[in-house]
C-alpha cells in the first residue's frame, strides 16, 4: 500500500509549505504515501491499523466510541448511560433508530444491537482527522460514507476520493467536529443553541475564542485530549457530571481587575455574563410537537425563514438572539430513565440541573431549555421509543404509531400496551459556546434593572435582588459590595 516515491512526496510538501503560510496546512509526511484507492471507510481503517493498532484501542475506551460511560447518576448509583440508552425530545431514541442515529458515530456499520464495539476496524478515523472538509457520511448509512451515487432529499451524492483524503489527515478542526455536534437533533443549531455551523469561521462578536480575529483557537484546545479521551461532555448525556469542562479549566479563579466581579464569579458562572444570548446567527428550536406528524398541515415559514411544520415530525417553533434560561448548578442533574414512570399530566423532565444557593457547589449558569410534546404509553405511563426510519418505521409505514412503537420498545427490551397518547416534555442543555468578547459581557444593569434585569431572583432562592437586599452573601463575605463600581 506504500509508495516508493517517498522523496519525491517530502519535495513537493516542502515547495507547498515555502509557499503557504505555516499554520495553513498541517502536513503529515508518512501519510502522503497511502495509494488506495479504497473501496469502503473500514479499508481505510485497516491502513490506519497497520501504524496505530495502540490509538484504536485507546479511542475504543471513550464514550465517543461506546456512547454509554460508567457514571454515578442521581437515583440509580454507578451505571452505564450516555448517547446510546438516554431519550431526548428530538428524535427520541436510539434504539430501532441505529442506521439514521449512528450516522454521527465514529465508526462504520452499527445497524443493529449486535454492533461489534471490540473490533477497531470498525472505526471511522477520518471523521475526525480529515482535514479537506470534504469527508461526509450518509444520512441512514450506519456511519458509512457513500460509495456509489446515491440520492438523498434531491440531491446526488456522489463517492469520494477516500485515499485522497486519507493521506490529508491531521489534527481535528472545528469543522470535523462539528460534522456531528453543530448537527444533533438532525439540522444545524437544532439541538444545542451554542453550537452551529457559524462556529467553522466565526466572527469576533459570535465567539472570541474561535474567532480568526480573537484566539482562533480549535476545539481541542479547551476540548483537550489524552489518549483519545476528549475532556469535556454533554450535561444531557452525563449527568453524573465527572467530565464537565468549564472556564476556569483555563482560566484564572480570579480573572478580573475589580473585586466586585471576582466574588461574582463565586456564584455565577463566567457563562452566564459573558454568552449574553445564543443562536446570534442561526435560529435554533424551542418546540417540537409530535402530535401533528402524519396530519398533513400546512408549513408556514416563521420569522426567520425557519420551517413551522414538517409532515414526518410535527410542528416547530424557532429562536434568535436567545436569552438563555438561568438555574443554579452544582455538576449534576437528574436523569429520565427509559422505562421510567411519568405523569402525562405534568411535564416530563428528561433532565434538570441540581443545585440551589446554599449549596456551595451551585453557581448560576444558563441553559437552553428544550420543549415539546412526545408519545407514551397509557397504560405503562412511561415514555416510548419509537421507530422512525426504515420500511417498518413511522415515516414510511403510513404513519402507523402502534406498529412503530411496538417495534421501537421492543428494540429498547420494553413492551408496550397498545394503547398510545401524547405529553409535554422538557429538557435542559447547558450553554458552554459563542463567548462573546469582554467588552461585549452583561453589564451591572443586565441582571439588577428592577423592571427589565434577565434574573428571576425568587425562582434562585432570593427574597429580591440581593444587589437592593444586602447582607452577608453566601460566602460569609460581609463587605462584598463595599468597593462596588458599576462601570
Amino acid at each position: 500500500m506504500r509508495s516508493e516515491s517517498r522523496f519525491s512526496w517530502l519535495f513537493l510538501v516542502i515547495l507547498l509549505l515555502s509557499a503557504l503560510p505555516v499554520a495553513a496546512m498541517v502536513v503529515i509526511e508518512d501519510h502522503q504515501d497511502i495509494e488506495g484507492p479504497f473501496t469502503d471507510g473500514p479499508s481505510v481503517t485497516a491502513v490506519c491499523l497497520e501504524c496505530h493498532e495502540d490509538e484504536a484501542h485507546d479511542f475504543m475506551k471513550t464514550s465517543h466510541w461506546t456512547w454509554m460511560p460508567m457514571q454515578d447518576v442521581i437515583g440509580e448509583g454507578e451505571i452505564a448511560l450516555g448517547k446510546k440508552n438516554t431519550m431526548n425530545n428530538f428524535c427520541v431514541g436510539l434504539s430501532s433508530n441505529w442506521a439514521r442515529c449512528t450516522s454521527c458515530h465514529a465508526g462504520y456499520g452499527w445497524t443493529d444491537d449486535n454492533f461489534d464495539f471490540s473490533n477497531p476496524e470498525n472505526i471511522d478515523c477520518l471523521v475526525c482527522h480529515d482535514q479537506t472538509g470534504l469527508y461526509k457520511k450518509f444520512p441512514t448509512d450506519a456511519g458509512h460514507p457513500v460509495y456509489q451515487n446515491k440520492e438523498w432529499e434531491g440531491k446526488i451524492w456522489e463517492p469520494l476520493d477516500l485515499a485522497g483524503i486519507a493521506r490529508t489527515v491531521g489534527p481535528a478542526t472545528r469543522q470535523t467536529c462539528g460534522t456531528c455536534h453543530f448537527y444533533g437533533g438532525e439540522g444545524n443549531n437544532v439541538k444545542h443553541g451554542d453550537m452551529d455551523l457559524s462556529l467553522v469561521k466565526p466572527a469576533r462578536d459570535l465567539d472570541v475564542h474561535m474567532s480568526k480575529e480573537g484566539q482562533d483557537f480549535e476545539c481541542i484546545e479547551c476540548h483537550d485530549t489524552t489518549d483519545h479521551a476528549i475532556s469535556g461532555n454533554s450535561m444531557f448525556d452525563s449527568p453524573g457530571g465527572r467530565n464537565h469542562l468549564e472556564c476556569a479549566s483555563c482560566h484564572d479563579d480570579d480573572p478580573h481587575e475589580k473585586r466586585i466581579l471576582n466574588w461574582h464569579g463565586k456564584s455565577i458562572a463566567c457563562q452566564t455574563c459573558h454568552i449574553p444570548t445564543i443562536a446570534r446567527v442561526y435560529p435554533t428550536m424551542t418546540w417540537w410537537d409530535w402530535t401533528t406528524a402524519g396530519t398533513g398541515a400546512e408549513n408556514v415559514k416563521d420569522k426567520y425563514g425557519k420551517n413551522t411544520f414538517d409532515n414526518n415530525k410535527g410542528s416547530f417553533k424557532w429562536e434568535k438572539n436567545l436569552m438563555p434560561t438561568f438555574r443554579w448548578y452544582n455538576g449534576t442533574s437528574i436523569q429520565y430513565m427509559v422505562g421510567s414512570a411519568m405523569n402525562p399530566d405534568a411535564v416530563t423532565h428528561l433532565n434538570k440541573p441540581q443545585g440551589t444557593r446554599l449549596d456551595p457547589k451551585s453557581k448560576i449558569h444558563p441553559f437552553k431549555v428544550m420543549r415539546g410534546k412526545q408519545a407514551y404509553d397509557k397504560q405503562n405511563r412511561i415514555l416510548v421509543i419509537t421507530k422512525l426510519h426504515g420500511p417498518t418505521g413511522l415515516w414510511e409505514n403510513d404513519f402507523n404509531w402502534n406498529e412503530a412503537i411496538t417495534e421501537g420498545m421492543a428494540a429498547a427490551g420494553l413492551e408496550f400496551s397498545g394503547e398510545y397518547g401524547f405529553a409535554e416534555t422538557e429538557s435542559w442543555w447547558k450553554i458552554n459556546h459563542m463567548v462573546a468578547p469582554s467588552e461585549k459581557a452583561l453589564k451591572c444593569v443586565a441582571c439588577h434593572d428592577e423592571d427589565k434585569g434577565r434574573l428571576n431572583w425568587k425562582a434562585l432562592g432570593y427574597k429580591g435582588d440581593p444587589s437592593k437586599k444586602r447582607g452577608v452573601s453566601r460566602f460569609e463575605l460581609e463587605d462584598a459590595y463595599h468597593d462596588v463600581n458599576r462601570d
